[in-house]
C-alpha cells in the first residue's frame, strides 16, 4: 500500500514526460496518439493498493487515451473537477460538465481533450481488487457520461472526498474506503452496461441528439442559431429539444457557446490557419461581435485569442522546429510576429518620455513612482507596460512601501510622488483598486480589491523579445532610501513595521488586550560603519475610518491613512536597540500566465513577495518568463527583515532600485545553472539561494480556487520538502552529482531556512555555496 505524491518539481524538464507518463500509467491512461505531449508543471496525489488506485491530478493541457495493453474489464471512472474536458469517442464529441462522472473502457478508439487545463480524479479498479464480489464483469463498449444524480452522485462524492484525503487516511480507513468505491463503481458500470441493451425510446432520443448535434455542428456560423429554429427544423418542440440535452446533462446554449469556443480555438491553434484574422475566424464560428469574442475566449482558455495564437506558434516552433515539413511554417510565423509588433506599436509600449540617452551598447531607463505607473496588490499579464527596454540595459525604478500611510506626516506628505500614489479624499482616491478582489468590495466591504493583495509595485516593464520560456536575469545594482520631502524632517528616512492579524504570533499572546495589532514606526541611519534602523514610537491599531467612511477595525486595507489623535504613542521603544540594516526588494516579479489578477502576496514560480533579504544590493534574481515581454515589477522595499518575516512585514521603507535586465533566450539555456528554471533563484557573490514553497505553481496546482487555496494549505513540511526536491534536481542536473551524491552533500553542507511564514504561500530557502565547485589545486 502507497501514497505518493507527485510534482513535476523533482525532475529535469528532458525527464518530466516520462514521469508524467507513469502518473498516467498507474490508472490505465498514456497520451493520446499523435498529440503533443505535457510537459509543464504537474501534481498529482496518488494512492494504490490491492489493484485499486486513485489518483487526483492537476496539470495543464493535453489529450489522453487509453493505456496500450490491458487484460482488465472493470471500466476507469473519471471525473473533471473544473470545466474544460471533451470526450471524443465513435459517438462523436461531448463535452464534460464538471462533477459527471466519465465511464471510460480500457482499450478502444476514444480520447479525452483537456483544452486549458487538466484537473481531474481517476479510479482505476484492477481484476485482482474483485475477489468475486460480483459474478459477472460489467463491458462497456464505449466511454459513457454519467450526471451526478441518486446514485451515481454519491459514488461521485466518494470519490472526491477520498482524493481530498488520500495523505491522510490509515492502511485501514483506506481499505475500508476501497472496498465501498469499488463495489459503488461494479454496481453502475452494470447498470450502464444494462442500460445498453434497452433499445428503447433511450436509443431514439440518443439517435436524435446526434443527428441535432451534427445539425449544430455544421451551422455554427449562423448567429440565428437558437434553439426554436433547431427544434422546428427536427419537428419537435423548444421544450423537449432542452430535455434531450438534459438527459447529458448540457443545455441548448451551453453547447453551442463550447462548440463555438472549441472550434476558434482549433483554427487559432492550427498553423495553416494563420493566413485567417481573429475576426475571420470569430465570424466563421457566429459570434458577430470580435469584442464579445475576445471576452469569451479569455474567460474560457485564460488567455486573449491574440495571446493564445502566439503561444501555440512559439510553442510549436520550439517543440518541433521551423521546417517546410514539420511544426508552423515561415510564413505564418512571420504573419504572427508582423501582427504581434504591430500591435504593440498601436500601444505605444515604449514610454519615451522617460527613457535617457544611449551610452555604448546599452540604454539607461528611469521609471519614476506616480499613481498612474504602479498597481497596487496585483499582477496581471492584461497590464500595459509602463516603458519597454532592451537585453542588456539598465534601469532606475522607484518603488514606495505601502505602510507609509502608518505616518503620513513622515513618509508621506511633502512627497509629490508619494502624495500622488496615496491621494485618497471623499470624492476619490488616486489608486483606486488595491488588490486582486472585486472592484465593488462585496466580500467585506473594505474597498476596491478588497486588499486581496497589498504591495505597492512600479510597472510594469516589458523586456524586448522576452517569451514563454526565457529565464530573465535581473541583477540589482544599486538600492537608496528615500528620504522625508515634509520640511520638518527633511533628509531623514524612516520605515514602519506592523505586527498585524496575519502574523505567525498572532494566536500566541501572553498578555492581553488579545488579540492586537501593533505598528512601530523606525528611523533608518545609513551610517558607514554600521547602518541600523532604531524605533522611535510604537501605537496599538484602533479603528480607522477612511476618506470613503468605511471603518476598518483592523489593518485589512492598505493605504489607509492613520491621523494623528486616533492612535496613542509609545515612546522608548526597542529603546538602545540599533537593528542591523539588510536593504532589499520583497517583490520582484514578472507576470505569471495564469489569470488576469493575481493576489501580491503569495509567491510562486514567477517570483513575487518573496520577502528574501538576500536579494539585495548586489545580488541576482533569475524568473522563467510566462507571458510575452516578460512585465517585470519591482516593489515591497524593505530596509531590513529576518528569516521568517515572523510578524507579518518587515521594516518597510520606499527605496530606489537600479537593476540591470537581461535576457536568456530559451534556446541559449543549456549548460547554464538557470536551465531548466521553474522557480526563483537568487544568486549572490557566495551563494546559489534556491527557493522552495508550500505549493510552488499554486494557480497551477489548484486551478480557479488557487488564490484561496493557497492560503488554506500552506505548510512548512511543503514548503521543505519543495526546498529539498530543487536542490537535488539542481545538484543532479545542474552539478552532475547522482541522487545520492546530492542527498549525502545537502545533508552536510547545505543550509535550509525559513524565508517567510505570513505570504500564505509559506516559503524555505535552500543555500549552497559556490565555494563547494571550486576546483582546488
Amino acid at each position: 500500500m502507497s501514497f505518493r505524491p507527485f510534482t513535476s518539481e523533482s525532475y529535469a524538464q528532458d525527464d518530466r514526460p516520462e514521469a508524467w507518463r507513469d502518473v498516467l500509467a498507474a490508472v490505465g491512461l498514456q497520451p493520446a496518439t499523435g498529440h503533443s505531449f505535457f510537459d509543464g508543471h504537474a501534481t498529482a496525489s496518488h494512492r494504490q493498493a490491492a489493484g485499486v488506485a486513485l489518483t487526483r491530478m492537476a496539470a495543464g493541457a493535453q489529450t489522453i487515451g487509453p493505456l496500450a495493453q490491458s487484460d482488465d474489464d472493470v471500466p476507469i471512472a473519471l471525473m473533471p473537477v473544473e470545466d474544460g474536458m471533451v470526450l471524443n469517442s465513435a459517438g462523436g464529441h461531448r463535452i464534460v460538465p464538471v462533477g459527471h462522472l466519465v465511464l471510460l473502457p480500457r482499450s478502444g478508439d476514444w480520447s479525452i481533450v483537456f483544452q486549458r487545463d487538466m484537473r481531474a480524479i481517476v479510479l482505476s479498479v484492477k481484476s485482482e481488487a474483485l475477489h468475486g464480489r460480483l459474478s459477472g464483469r460489467p463491458r462497456l463498449g464505449e466511454p459513457r457520461v454519467v450526471p451526478p444524480s441518486g446514485f451515481a452522485d454519491v459514488f461521485a462524492r466518494l470519490m472526491d472526498a477520498t482524493a481530498r484525503t488520500l495523505d491522510t487516511l490509515s492502511d485501514a480507513e483506506w481499505n475500508a474506503v476501497t472496498q465501498s468505491l469499488v463495489d459503488l463503481l461494479l454496481t453502475l458500470a452494470h447498470q450502464l452496461a444494462a442500460s445498453t441493451s434497452d433499445a428503447g425510446s433511450s436509443a431514439t432520443q440518443s439517435a436524435l441528439l446526434h443527428r441535432i448535434c451534427q445539425s449544430i455542428e455544421r451551422r455554427l456560423d449562423d448567429p440565428e442559431l437558437v434553439p426554436a429554429r433547431v427544434a422546428q427544423a427536427e419537428g419537435i418542440s423548444e421544450r423537449y429539444l432542452q430535455k434531450l440535452f438534459e438527459t447529458v446533462g448540457d443545455n441548448f446554449t451551453h453547447y453551442v457557446r463550447e462548440r463555438r469556443l472549441q472550434r476558434a480555438w482549433a483554427d487559432l491553434s492550427n498553423p495553416s490557419e494563420a493566413h485567417r484574422s481573429i475576426s475571420e475566424i470569430a465570424y466563421a464560428y457566429g459570434f458577430g461581435d470580435s469584442a464579445h469574442f475576445s471576452r469569451a475566449f479569455r474567460h474560457r482558455f485564460g488567455l486573449p485569442p491574440r495571446e493564445f495564437r502566439q503561444q501555440e506558434a512559439e510553442r510549436a516552433t520550439t517543440q518541433q522546429g521551423i521546417t517546410g515539413q514539420r511544426g508552423w511554417p515561415q510564413d505564418a510565423l512571420a504573419q504572427l510576429r508582423v501582427h504581434q509588433a504591430s500591435a504593440e506599436a498601436r500601444g505605444n509600449l515604449a514610454r519615451t518620455d522617460i527613457d535617457e540617452p544611449r551610452t555604448a551598447e546599452r540604454k539607461h531607463h528611469h521609471l519614476p513612482v506616480e499613481a498612474d505607473r504602479v498597481h497596487w496588490g496585483y499582477f496581471s499579464r492584461a497590464l500595459r507596460p509602463q516603458l519597454e527596454i532592451a537585453s542588456g540595459d539598465t534601469i532606475t525604478i522607484e518603488t514606495l512601501t505601502q505602510h507609509a500611510s502608518d505616518d503620513p506626516e513622515l513618509m508621506i506628505a511633502g512627497d509629490a510622488a508619494a502624495e500622488d500614489v496615496f491621494g485618497w479624499t471623499k470624492a476619490r482616491k488616486n489608486v483606486d483598486r488595491r488588490g486582486a478582489g472585486p472592484m465593488d468590495a462585496s466580500i467585506f466591504g473594505r474597498g476596491a480589491g478588497e486588499g486581496f493583495g497589498v504591495h505597492i509595485c512600479t510597472g510594469p516593464v516589458s523586456v524586448k523579445d522576452a517569451q514563454p520560456g526565457d529565464v530573465l536575469e535581473v541583477r540589482i545594482l544599486d538600492i537608496v532610501a528615500r528620504t522625508s520631502r515634509h520640511p520638518k524632517h527633511s533628509g531623514r528616512v524612516f520605515g514602519s513595521s506592523v505586527a498585524a492579524w496575519w502574523g505567525y504570533h498572532y494566536d500566541e499572546f501572553l498578555s492581553g488586550p488579545k488579540p492586537r495589532e501593533v505598528v512601530t514606526i523606525y528611523e533608518i541611519f545609513d551610517d558607514a560603519d554600521a547602518p541600523h534602523a532604531r524605533a522611535l514610537y510604537s501605537y496599538r491599531w484602533e479603528p480607522q475610518t477612511d476618506p470613503f467612511g468605511v471603518v476598518h477595525s483592523t489593518y485589512d486595507y492598505p493605504g489607509v491613512p492613520v491621523l494623528p489623535g486616533t492612535v496613542k504613542r509609545r515612546h522608548a521603544v526597542l529603546d538602545g536597540i540599533r537593528i542591523p540594516l539588510r536593504p532589499h526588494f520583497g517583490v520582484i516579479a514578472v507576470a505569471p500566465r495564469e489569470v488576469d489578477f493575481i493576489d501580491s502576496v503569495p509567491p510562486s514560480y514567477f517570483g513575487g513577495n518573496l520577502d528574501n533579504w538576500r536579494l539585495g544590493k548586489g545580488a541576482t534574481v533569475y524568473l522563467p518568463v510566462s507571458v510575452p515581454g516578460a512585465l517585470l515589477s519591482v516593489g515591497d522595499p524593505h530596509a531590513t527583515q529576518g528569516d521568517g518575516e515572523l510578524s507579518g512585514t518587515a521594516i518597510e521603507c520606499s527605496m530606489t532600485g537600479t537593476f540591470e535586465v537581461i535576457l536568456h533566450k530559451k534556446a541559449d539555456l543549456a549548460g547554464q545553472p538557470f536551465a531548466d528554471l521553474s522557480y526563483p533563484l537568487i544568486e549572490t557573490e557566495t551563494d546559489w539561494v534556491l527557493t522552495g514553497f508550500s505549493h510552488p505553481n499554486y494557480l497551477a496546482e489548484f486551478g480557479a480556487q488557487g488564490q484561496s487555496e493557497v492560503y488554506a494549505k500552506s505548510s512548512l513540511d511543503l514548503a521543505m520538502k519543495d526546498a529539498f526536491r530543487k536542490m537535488r534536481r539542481f545538484l543532479m542536473n545542474v552539478k552532475g552529482l547522482s541522487e545520492d551524491e546530492a542527498i549525502a552533500l545537502m545533508s552536510a553542507a547545505v543550509d535550509f531556512g525559513v524565508t517567510q511564514v505570513v505570504d500564505g504561500n509559506w516559503g524555505v530557502h535552500a543555500i549552497i555555496s559556490k565555494r563547494l565547485f571550486q576546483t582546488f589545486p
